[in-house]
């Protein structure tokens, strides 16, 4: 049996009968949330410990408003389509640029260098949130530009989380085009670098997109799948091998506070799915 789970005590609108129904319905749409659906009402009752009867009415209003929906006779619910409507409101309300622009601009103060939040569109890397450090010798880009796969740390570290068959679909053709005397412009070479980044678990731009610019970059997973990478872009002089672990220190503490929000995890994952095509193509959410 699992452990009873509090549905009213630890929260603060509590204090009279209307909040403390609210508060309890609105827990059970959690444990439904939760999974896996449906759950019955014997289930309800020893998870939270409620009376039946409690349960009964509190699951005859959510019903009666369409948030959860009765599916048989023990009784069992599973959640309703108004669920459906609340998500996808929030959901849309949400500017990734917004929510996580305080993440980047953290990593931007304390590296001292350009903060970059990037996902793959097509060939290229889609910069959907920028952030620069308040210096005046800075790397400078805007939010909503595009660069490329092959040559970028943002783009390598992007490339390295695919299977190895999807590469070729997200980088230019054969030859690739040389920005500097340093970009890899073979698809073999290329492959080999994505292998040592995998590895590593970072990607490294060595003067290979523009001269004298450098540019570190680690994943965001969010349920263990690779959807994004943050980079910090700054001098070649700055970026010295003698300061990596410092900039990949700070960059894997923003990626895990990213992961840890809900609301960039929801925006994430909604322009994640807009740019990545379906299951059975290139990949997906």
């Amino acid at each position: 049996m699992r452990p009873r789970q509090a549905v009213d005590d630890d929260r603060p609108a509590s204090a009279n009968y209307h909040t403390h129904a609210l508060a309890r319905g609105l827990s059970l749409l959690e444990m439904l949330a939760a999974g896996p659906q449906p759950l019955t009402l014997i289930d309800f009752h020893e998870r939270t410990g409620l009376p039946k009867s409690t349960l009964v009415r509190l699951l005859s209003v959510l019903g009666e408003m369409q948030f959860v929906v009765r599916v048989d006779e023990r009784p069992a619910f599973r959640l309703g389509h108004k669920v459906l409507s609340l998500s996808t409101a929030y959901v849309s309300a949400l500017d990734l640029s917004v929510v996580a622009g305080p993440h980047l601009r953290e990593l931007a103060r304390a590296s001292g260098q350009t903060a970059n939040l990037g996902l793959l569109d097509g060939d290229q890397v889609l910069h959907v949130c920028v952030e620069e450090p308040d210096r005046p010798i800075r790397f400078t880009v805007q939010t909503g530009t595009r660069d490329s796969t092959h040559c970028t740390a943002l783009g390598k570290m992007l490339l390295a989380g695919l299977d190895p068959e999807q590469v070729t679909a997200h980088v230019p053709a054969e030859p690739m085009p040389r920005r500097t005397d340093r970009t890899i412009t073979s698809l073999a070479e290329l492959r080999r670098e994505l292998r040592r980044t995998a590895e590593r678990g970072h990607a490294f731009d060595d003067n290979e997109g523009s001269v004298g610019l450098r540019c570190l970059a680690v994943p965001v997973h969010v349920d263990g799948e690779q959807i994004a990478a943050i980079s910090v872009s700054g001098p070649s002089g700055e970026v010295q091998r003698d300061r990596h672990r410092t900039y990949l220190d700070q960059l894997h503490a923003t990626a895990s506070a990213m992961a840890a929000d809900g609301d960039v995890v929801a925006a994430l994952g909604m322009v994640y799915r807009s740019l990545m095509p379906p299951k059975g193509g290139l990949g997906s959410a």
